[in-house]
């Protein structure tokens, strides 16, 4: 594989970053952010197969607190996302010198920093790929969390995440389940800056999704300015790109290639 890694200090820390076909400079970025309890390493090969496929370079990187980056103490309140997308993200493309367009690719909180990202940076992203994102918070987003939240506790759940986030996980897992499960959550969204979005996005959901309902489309479509794609899937949940690899690949390389021509 074809790849550059290392870290760049962000902020109050070292954030880990991997440049899959950096030789590529002709083309946008696709930019991979990952969910909210999750890595770049569990992306797995899926950036690979899709910046191979149509031939522009990706990044992935972990934000802080999360894989290989460095813990950070900063609260994850309502403005978590808000603050990746419109104090990390800039910071973490400044320092790789990545100043051309870039396509972002987000899952869940990844897609909703996506989506807060281009709304104050059109000029900047040619086009905006979203995975179980929210947008808005829904009785089912919490009912999801609070099944999570059992999981973790019966210890499998924990396990798994400790081989991504390693002593860092405990602080992460309560942190991220704890604003979710706060008064301050349920009447979170982000509605208002999606009316600032020009670009198009293709915004990809399964049908049993545990954190969102078609709700989280419809709002989309109602408010983003720019073309939006609709994929709602069958017999999917909350990771369309694991549990129906080839049809989400196959779905995000025809509009990626339809964006760069």
């Amino acid at each position: 594989m074809n790849y550059t890694e290392g870290f760049i200090n962000v902020s109050s820390g070292n954030v880990y970053y991997k440049i899959i076909n950096p030789q590529i400079t002709d083309k946008p970025f696709l930019v991979f952010l990952h969910e909210g309890l999750g890595c770049s390493e569990q992306w797995k090969d899926f950036p690979q197969l899709i910046s191979n496929s149509v031939g522009c370079p990706a990044l992935l990187y972990d934000r802080l607190k999360y894989g290989k980056s460095d813990y950070s103490e900063a609260i994850v309140d309502s403005n978590y996302m808000h603050d990746e997308a419109f104090e990390i993200l800039p910071k973490v493309l400044e320092n790789l010198n990545i100043k051309g367009k870039i396509i972002l690719i987000g899952h869940s909180d990844g897609g909703t920093i996506s989506l807060l990202y281009a709304s104050k940076n059109n000029d900047k992203v040619a086009a905006v790929i979203t995975e179980a994102d929210h947008v808005v918070c829904e009785e089912i987003t919490t009912g999801g969390v609070r099944k999570v939240v059992g999981e973790y506790e019966k210890g499998w759940l924990k396990e798994m995440l400790t081989k991504y986030h390693k002593e860092k996980t405990e602080k992460l897992f309560r942190g991220w389940s704890g604003f979710w499960l706060s008064e301050d959550a349920e009447k979170w969204t982000i509605e208002p800056h999606l009316r600032n979005i020009k670009v198009p996005v293709l915004a990809i959901q399964g049908k049993e999704d545990r954190y969102g309902s078609e709700e989280q489309l419809i709002v989309k479509l109602m408010n983003i300015t720019g073309d939006v794609n609709i994929t709602f899937l069958e017999n999917c949940g909350h990771i369309p790109h694991h549990e129906l690899k080839e049809n989400v690949l196959h779905k995000m390389i025809a509009f990626i290639e339809s964006e760069i021509k």
